[in-house]
Order: structure tokens, then C-alpha cells, then sequence
């Protein structure tokens, strides 16, 4: 598979990088001084500003976790990737005016300068950088994956490739630098998935085939031989005889029929199994098959709570978009508040018109790649099902169009998480230049996901992103929250909130990511805190502000007056 795809897959990340580069050095020209590299200097337009917020949205989960959640579960997740879109309505209704009025550059400015606490902006720097640092680690791992899938590249090769594109795109140009890159690359995307799926509906219709049901078992359509990489563990829904070579439930076959019963089997890394025309595709264990009527629960597991990790995930998507820091740093780049709230209105009809396109290759993997069912590898589902459904030189460049828009999103997500980390950190060193201090932010920002990536294994990118939108959901979304529209809010209290909802949530996140997916309720609670520490998070918040009433900022009169009151009235 990967021969005919790679020379594809090279031009289209020569192609991007390319494409980044010039981009790059335009926007690296006008970038001088501190505030270009934290917001552009303010002067970023409505329409340029939401284009590049969408281009990062749409980050290694959107491009390739939706495609593989549709081929594991059937349209019914999309409840997912709507529940982070409809965030914006949240942010745009609640966050991104008051939060542009009140003049700082990143989450932990507007917390000292809310609460007037260099304790409260320490807590809110820390629970930004780890929100950047879960979000970093899909991004290098979808790219990691791309290469190796595509071209049969070392995974770490598109780790390298991101890390050094990253860091030479922010460093230099900063926010400014990243802005048109983001921009563009986001129509790039949209170019990527569309005209693959138009093409590919063109040949599905040609081909006369009909795709599985979504509530229906996914079936091999033809006898298929399915090559697993690293060992497995599988469950088989239904008996079947397979003809295996390598190592099959322990024991070493030589291209001999092996019965299987229903239930679970081991395979080794290596092993080829050949499976005959209809039988039931086995799904990997990490994926359980989904029983009838819960096919909307992509996070639960047998016995893990399906119905409360469904609900808890919602609750974390929804809450943590509001808090994500490299979205909302691109709301300090606007000029003023209405043009924030500008921003954030044309956000969801530009995500929504994306999100037309994965759920189309998520549902014809069902027909064209079902063995990435049995090998867990989803997140490859939208890289080979071009190749697979229009063999030859058309399925090849189709492919190299789709690795084009891959390699745009991881480019174009890292880049906004890295400017946001670094210049959260840039303003905790004031006493440095400012240049000099947002370059080491760069380095900080990079360096700690790519030294957990080797320990973490193979993950969903989907799964990876919802841990980070957790951490922001039970951490800086209810500061964002209270510190906007409660002038009670204290000190004492936002670091109580953050120091018992940010570090609960990054304690689970790093649990679950050392540990993997447990069962039982201490599994779910794990794996989707959000349903139980967010509303703690604000219920500590509240109630430690009402006990410490008395420490009420002085100033809080008159930065709540700058935060809700039109611009020019809030005007210093």
C-alpha cells in the first residue's frame, strides 16, 4: 500500500511546506517587535482572523479522528465534533468581547489582571501549558502516523517534521508569521477532504456498491488479507476459519486454517490473516464493538459507564472550546470587541462546512478499509481509503491530495498551540527581552509532549484532544466564566478553582495516558472527568470567593465596567 502512495505523499508535504515557508517569510517581515509575535499588533480582520481560527480547529482530531470514529461507530458520533462546534456559541455568547475589551495578551494576563494575583496568573499559566501540551501530542502523532502509513517512514520522522516546522515558523514570526499561514491552510483543508470525496462518491456511485448500515456488523466484501504491525488483541463477533501466518492466540501459524470462535483473540506483531468473504470483521479490544443502541458512545467500554463517559465528554468538549488558550489569543489579535465577536460568529459556518466531508470517508471505510476495525488503526482511515477505492494513479493522487490537507492541519494546529504556550510563558519573564524570552516559550512548548510521545503508545487522536479539552473545561473555562460575570470572584478563590479542578483533571489525563482505559466506574472517571470535576471546579470557585468576600479586588468595579460596557466607554 504505501509504494504507489508515497511519492504522492512526499509531493504533497513538499508542496505544504513550500506553500508555509512563503507564507512564513511574508509574515516574518512585518514581525519586530513583542506584540507581533503575542497578537499581531491587534490588527488582525474579522474574516482573516476566523479563517485562522478554523484552520486550527481543524487539528489532527478533526481531519482524521471524525473519519475514524464514523468507521468505528457510525454516524451516530457525530454528536462529537457538533459538541466542540457549538462551543463557539458559547464563546462567542459568553468569552470573546469582554474577554478582547479587557486589553491582555493570554489567559494568565487577564487573571492578574482581574483578581490582581501573581499566585492566581502562576495557576492559570500552568493549566494553560498543559491544556497546549495535550493538545500538542495528536498533532505529532497524526503526523507521525501519516508518513508512516503513507510512505512507510519511521513514525518519528513526522514528529521531526512537525517539531521543525513549528519551531521555525513561531519563533520567527510569532503570531504574526502563523496568521496568513493559518489562514490559507485552512482553505487548503477544505480543498483536501472535497475534492477526494466528491471524486470518491463519483466512484462508489460507478462501483455499485452499497455501504454497511450504520447498525449493522461491518463485513469483509472479499476474501482480504489483514497485515497487523504491532500485536493485537481482538474480539471476534462471529465463528469463522482464517488462514494465519505468524504468531495467532500464542501460537506461531505457517499459512495454516485456524478456526476462531466468537470472543477474544491475541495476534502478533507481524502476523498476516486472511479472512473470507463476509465474515464480521473483528474489531480490536481497545474498540469494542458496539451493541445495539449505544453506538453513540465512542469513550465507553464494556462495563465502563457508556452512557455517563458520553455525557461527560459532551460536557468537556463544550466547556473546554471556551477555554482552549490558542483559540482565545487569537481573539486578542482583533481590534476591538465587536470584531472579536465578529470573529467568533463566522467560526461555526466555517466548521460546519468542513465537517460535511469526514463523515462521508468515515462511512465508505466501512465498505473499502474495514480491517483498520481489527488493527485499531481508525485515525488512517481517510490516508488509505483513496488508494483503496480507485486503485492506480488516480487513487494516488487523490491520496496526495488528502496527505496535503493532513500535513496543513497539523502544521496549522501546532503553530497556534505553540504561540499561545510561548507567549504565556514569554509574559512570566518579563525581566528578559522580548523576543528573545517568546523563543525560549517556543522550545518550552515543544519539548515536553515530544518527550512524552515514546511512552504514551498508539492513541486516538479524537481521545488524545478530548483529554485536553477536559483540562481546559475544569480549569481555565470556569475562570474565564466567573472572572467575566461575577464580580464576586476572589483570589483565593480562582486559585482554590484551579488548583482542584486543573490539577484533578491533569492527574487523570496523565493517569489514563501512563495506565490506559480501565473498566468499572474508576475507568470512566479516568478516562471522562469532566461531568465530575468542571461543576466542582466552579462549586470550589464560588464558595471559597463567598468565604473570602472581604478580599474582593478594589478595582473590580471598574474592570468589570471595562469588560461588559461598549468599547468606547471602556476605554481607559
Amino acid at each position: 500500500m504505501t509504494a504507489p502512495a508515497a511519492p504522492a505523499a512526499l509531493t504533497a508535504l513538499a508542496l505544504v511546506l513550500a506553500l508555509t515557508a512563503a507564507l512564513g517569510v511574508h509574515g516574518r517581515r512585518s514581525a519586530r517587535a513583542a506584540s507581533d509575535l503575542l497578537v499581531a499588533s491587534q490588527g488582525v480582520s474579522p474574516w482573516w482572523n476566523a479563517t485562522a481560527i478554523g484552520s486550527e480547529y481543524i487539528s489532527a482530531a478533526a481531519y482524521l479522528g471524525t473519519a475514524g470514529l464514523v468507521l468505528a461507530y457510525g454516524t451516530a458520533t457525530l454528536w462529537l465534533p457538533i459538541g466542540a462546534t457549538a462551543g463557539y456559541v458559547l464563546l462567542l455568547a459568553f468569552v470573546t468581547a469582554p474577554l478582547r475589551r479587557s486589553g491582555a495578551y493570554t489567559i494568565s494576563d487577564f487573571a492578574e489582571w482581574r483578581l490582581g494575583s501573581r499566585a492566581v496568573r502562576r495557576a492559570a499559566t500552568c493549566c494553560a501549558c498543559f491544556v497546549g501540551w495535550f493538545y500538542l501530542l495528536p498533532q505529532f502523532q497524526g503526523a507521525g502516523v501519516t508518513l508512516h502509513v503513507l510512505t512507510g517512514a519511521p513514525v518519528w520522522t513526522g514528529w521531526a517534521v512537525i517539531v521543525a516546522v513549528a519551531a521555525g515558523l513561531v519563533a520567527s514570526g510569532g503570531m504574526r508569521g502563523i496568521t496568513a499561514v493559518q489562514a490559507v491552510q485552512f482553505w487548503v483543508k477544505l480543498l483536501a477532504v472535497a475534492v477526494p470525496a466528491v471524486a470518491l462518491l463519483a466512484f462508489w456511485h460507478a462501483d455499485g456498491a452499497d455501504a454497511p448500515a450504520a447498525g449493522r456488523p461491518v463485513r469483509f466484501e472479499r476474501t482480504t488479507s489483514v497485515h497487523v504491525e504491532t500485536g493485537v488483541a481482538v474480539n471476534v463477533p462471529a465463528a469463522v476459519t482464517v488462514t494465519a501466518t505468524g504468531r495467532l492466540d500464542g501460537v506461531r501459524r505457517h499459512g495454516t486454517a485456524v478456526p476462531l470462535t466468537p470472543g477474544r483473540h491475541t495476534v502478533g506483531g507481524g502476523a498476516e490473516i486472511v479472512f473470507p468473504a463476509g465474515a464480521a470483521v473483528p474489531h480490536a479490544a481497545r474498540l469494542p464493538a458496539p451493541e445495539d443502541g449505544a453506538r453513540a458512545t465512542p469513550f465507553g467500554r464494556p462495563g465502563g459507564h457508556g452512557l455517563y463517559t458520553t455525557y461527560s465528554t459532551l460536557i468537556g468538549v463544550l466547556l473546554g472550546t471556551m477555554g482552549l488558550p490558542h483559540i482565545l489569543m487569537r481573539f486578542y489579535t482583533s481590534t476591538d470587541g465587536r470584531s472579536a465577536r465578529r470573529t467568533a460568529a463566522i467560526v461555526p459556518g466555517l466548521l460546519a462546512l468542513f465537517y460535511v466531508f469526514p463523515a462521508l470517508y468515515g462511512t465508505l471505510g466501512r465498505l473499502y478499509t474495514p480491517e483498520l476495525l481489527m488493527t485499531g488503526d481508525i485515525d488512517a482511515t481517510i490516508l488509505l481509503l483513496p488508494l483503496r477505492a480507485v486503485p492506480g494513479v488516480p487513487g494516488a493522487v487523490l491520496t496526495g491530495i488528502v496527505a496535503a490537507g493532513a500535513f496543513a492541519a497539523f502544521i496549522s494546529a501546532s503553530c497556534g498551540i505553540v504561540v499561545a504556550i510561548a507567549g504565556t510563558v514569554t509574559q512570566r519573564m518579563r525581566h528578559r527581552d522580548g523576543v528573545a524570552a517568546f523563543r525560549i516559550g517556543v522550545v518550552v512548548a515543544l519539548a515536553a509532549p515530544l518527550a512524552l510521545l515514546p511512552a504514551i503508545g498508539p492513541r486516538d487522536s479524537a481521545d488524545l484532544v478530548v483529554t485536553a479539552l477536559c483540562v481546559s473545561a475544569c480549569s481555565l473555562c470556569p475562570l474565564l466564566v466567573l472572572g467575566i460575570w461575577w464580580r464576586g470572584l476572589t483570589a483565593p478563590g480562582a486559585l482554590a478553582g484551579l488548583a482542584a479542578g486543573g490539577g484533578l483533571a491533569v492527574a487523570a489525563g496523565l493517569a489514563r495516558l501512563a495506565a490506559g482505559p480501565g473498566t468499572g466506574w474508576t475507568g470512566a472517571l479516568l478516562a471522562q472527568p469532566a461531568l465530575v470535576i468542571a461543576p466542582t471546579a466552579f462549586a470550589v470557585m464560588i464558595a471559597v470567593s463567598l468565604l473570602t468576600r472581604r478580599r474582593v479586588p478594589r478595582g473590580t468595579d471598574g474592570a468589570m465596567a471595562r469588560l461588559h460596557l461598549p468599547e468606547p466607554a471602556a476605554a481607559p
